[in-house]
């Protein structure tokens, strides 16, 4: 009876979590210094959320349906938090403190544009799970009127 709103619900943490890691990617654009590695600074890298569904396929889907009269459906996982492995940055800027011998400062793989638009597929996902979850929510309320009657 839950399974619509307990799917949704784990969809809701997930792009909770992606708007919260794109929030960081955007503070961090300008950090120069955001791990050290071997005695030396190196910038912030670019972080990305790995979201899969918690079934394996359709066949799973299709053997619990068969098995039990009423389906449940898992919703979806976290699988991880990667880094983004493209290369830094490189801006010549001599005044800078970490500016290299050569004058150039190595900047965050952060690209505001691409995260500009993964905040907004993140908001708009979370926007329509909570439709859903409202629409199942409502949809069960309707029920236990018909109940009443």
């Amino acid at each position: 009876m839950f399974s619509g709103i307990n799917s949704s619900a784990s969809a809701l943490t997930a792009q909770r979590l992606r708007m919260d890691v794109t929030s960081a990617n955007m503070s961090n654009a300008d950090s120069t210094r955001g791990r050290l590695v071997d005695g030396e600074w190196e910038p912030y890298r670019r972080k990305m959320v790995s979201i899969s569904p918690n079934e394996t396929g359709f066949s799973s889907h299709l053997n619990r349906a068969m098995e039990s009269s009423g389906y449940e459906a898992e919703g979806v996982k976290v699988d991880s938090i990667v880094e983004d492995e493209s290369p830094f940055r490189r801006v010549y800027q001599p005044e800078h403190p970490d500016a290299d011998g050569e004058g150039y400062v190595e900047l965050p793989n952060v690209d505001p544009l691409k995260e500009m638009t993964n905040m907004m597929s993140a908001t708009r996902s979370y926007e329509a799970n909570i439709t859903t979850m409202n629409a199942s929510k409502n949809m069960m309320l309707k029920a236990l009127e018909i109940g009443r009657g």
